[in-house]
């Protein structure tokens, strides 16, 4: 069954899982290809063709799809169009988001017929602690690239929508774990929080620094900053994603967190990127 179309939905912040949809779709060889970017808004109601092959990728936020990210999604509706649902996490473990995305998605009307989760750089890595810095690498956009070949070759082999059979993403391996960084990591963070260890809330701005470029206040998914006030964030907004951290022209704004240490330190041996299909 040949199909020509190809619809990308993502939320990126700092742009990590963007990059693994484009790569995915890349892949595909779809000559035509939708974007629907969820970043800074939500989509308007629309239905999906089922002739649509669909990559979804989200980032993971401590082990969860990012609330603000369903959120973007509620509008869009499928009617058995074939989906592949991605979650992007900064090398520590994604737990459950890969579920919750397929559950979500599959409520939305889409067939979900492949899966995958990718390395991306932590929200809160830094020239200090790095966390997964790079990633996505080349060698990472290669496989999706990959897999975006493998998911088209399985929808070619069907005779129509209706055989293109699902996956259980449950199902999918598990990347390695090395056990002693991991009990390592679970032993300072009960510490941490049994020492009462007070966390920033939102990112740090350098007033001297700050030029009001309003950079920070246009690329903040959650409207956390408002133009003209760059100096202050919306503590009940932020999603901490670091995206005004990350694209600050001026170096302005850090996000010094006791966690960045932690998973620096524990979670230093580069995870694998996993799919099911």
């Amino acid at each position: 069954m040949d199909i020509y179309d190809a619809h990308l939905i993502t939320f990126s912040p700092t742009h990590t899982s963007k990059q693994v949809g484009e790569a995915i779709v890349r892949g595909t060889g779809c000559s035509r290809v939708t974007i629907t970017d969820l970043t800074l808004h939500t989509a308007e109601k629309f239905e999906i063709p089922q002739k649509t092959l669909v990559v979804i990728t989200v980032p993971v936020y401590r082990g969860h799809v990012s609330p603000l990210a369903l959120e973007r999604m509620k509008n869009i509706r499928a009617n058995g169009s074939p989906a592949v649902v991605v979650v992007v996490y900064g090398n520590r473990a994604y737990e459950k988001a890969l579920t919750d995305l397929d559950v979500f998605v599959s409520e939305l009307g889409f067939k979900v017929v492949a899966g995958g989760t990718f390395i991306g750089e932590h929200s809160y890595s830094n020239e200090s602690n790095p966390i997964a810095v790079g990633r996505p690498d080349a060698r990472d956009l290669k496989f999706a690239e990959f897999f975006g070949e493998k998911i088209y070759a399985k929808i070619l082999a069907a005779i129509d929508m209706e055989k293109v059979y699902g996956v259980d993403v449950t199902r999918i391996q598990r990347p390695h774990q090395p056990l002693l960084p991991l009990l390592r990591f679970l032993r300072r963070l009960v510490k941490l929080k049994k020492n009462g260890v007070s966390l920033p809330y939102v990112p740090e701005v350098d007033a001297e620094h700050c030029t009001h470029c309003g950079y920070c206040a246009s690329h903040c998914p959650a409207e956390a900053i408002l133009k003209g006030n760059e100096c202050d964030t919306i503590v009940e907004k932020c999603i901490k994603c670091c995206a005004c951290v990350k694209g600050c022209p001026q170096k302005a704004r850090s996000y010094n967190t006791p966690f960045a240490a932690l998973l620096a330190d524990c979670f230093q041996k580069q995870k694998e990127n996993r799919i099911i299909i």
